[in-house]
C-alpha cells in the first residue's frame, strides 16, 4: 500500500506492509536506494500507521537527506582503467586489458581487478565484472553461511540459499526457508556480510522484526548495530553499478 505524508515543502513517500504476528509495533525502514517501508501488525488501523509515520517524519527525512548527500559524491561508473571497485570492503583499482583474441575474464592480481575484454565498451566490462562478483559471492557466502549456521542452534540443517539481484535489500528469507542474498553484498566487508547472513538466519526462527527477533540477533551478534551502520553508510558506493 503506497502512501505519502507532507514534510515541510516536500512529501515523503512510503510503502505500508501489514504483517502477521509476532510483529507488535510499527517499524520504519529506510532502504539503501532511498525507498521507505513501514511494517505494521496486520490488525493495525491505517490511521494509527499514518500517525506513527508522522511522529517519525523528521527522522525519516534526515535519513533520506543523509543518503542524498552521500549520493552527491558517488560518480557514475565508466568502467575504465583507474576506476576503483570494491571487494570484501577493500577498494581495488580497475585495469582494463583489451585483447580481442584472449579469453574474456576478471582476475584479482597484485591489488588490482584486471579485466581482459575484446572491447572497451562499458556494458561488456560491466557484464564481466558482474559475472566475477557472482562467482566470488557463491564462494564467500557459502563459507560464511556454513560458519554462521553452526551458531544458530535452532537449525536442524544448513538452509538452502541462492543469489538474487535486489534493488532494496541485501538479503531476505523466503516463506520456504530459503536464504536470498544480493550478489552486490560481496563488495562489503566480511563483518557486514556476516551481519546480513545472521540477520536472515534469525528470520528462520522469528519471521518478523519482533522483540524476540532482536533478542535473538543480539545474542548471536552483540555488535550487529555497528555492522549494520557500516553497511548502510557504504550502500551508495557498493550499489553503484
Amino acid at each position: 500500500m503506497q502512501r505519502t505524508i507532507p514534510y515541510g515543502d516536500a512529501k515523503i513517500a512510503f510503502t505500508i506492509c501489514f504483517v502477521p504476528r509476532p510483529q507488535r509495533r510499527v517499524t520504519i525502514h529506510v532502504m539503501p536506494d532511498g525507498a521507505v517501508r513501514v511494517d505494521a501488525p496486520e490488525e493495525t488501523e491505517l490511521h494509527d500507521v499514518m500517525t506513527a509515520v508522522r511522529k517519525r517524519a523528521r527522522w525519516v527525512w534526515l535519513q533520506l537527506e543523509s543518503q542524498r548527500e552521500r549520493k552527491r559524491h558517488v560518480l557514475p561508473r565508466e568502467y575504465v582503467s583507474g576506476e576503483s571497485h570494491f571487494y570484501l570492503g577493500r577498494r581495488y583499482m580497475l585495469k582494463v586489458n583489451v585483447e580481442p583474441t584472449a579469453e574474456p575474464g576478471v582476475k584479482l592480481l597484485r591489488g588490482r581487478l584486471e579485466v581482459t575484454t575484446p572491447t572497451r565498451e562499458a556494458p561488456t566490462i560491466r557484464r564481466l565484472l558482474e559475472t566475477w562478483y557472482r562467482g566470488r559471492g557463491q564462494d564467500v557466502f557459502a563459507r560464511i553461511i556454513s560458519e554462521c549456521a553452526t551458531r544458530a542452534t535452532w537449525l536442524e540443517q544448513q538452509p538452502p540459499w541462492r543469489l538474487l539481484n535486489m534493488r532494496t535489500q541485501w538479503g531476505s528469507c523466503s516463506p520456504k526457508g530459503e536464504l536470498l542474498l544480493n550478489p552486490q553484498l560481496v563488495k562489503a566487508p566480511r563483518a557486514c556480510v556476516e551481519y546480513v547472513v545472521i540477520h536472515e538466519l534469525c528470520h528462520l526462527k522469528e519471521h518478523n522484526h519482533s522483540a524476540n527477533f532482536y533478542r535473538l540477533l543480539e545474542a548471536l551478534l552483540p555488535n550487529w548495530e555497528t555492522r549494520k551502520t557500516e553497511l548502510d553508510d557504504m550502500a551508495e558506493l557498493l550499489l553503484n553499478r
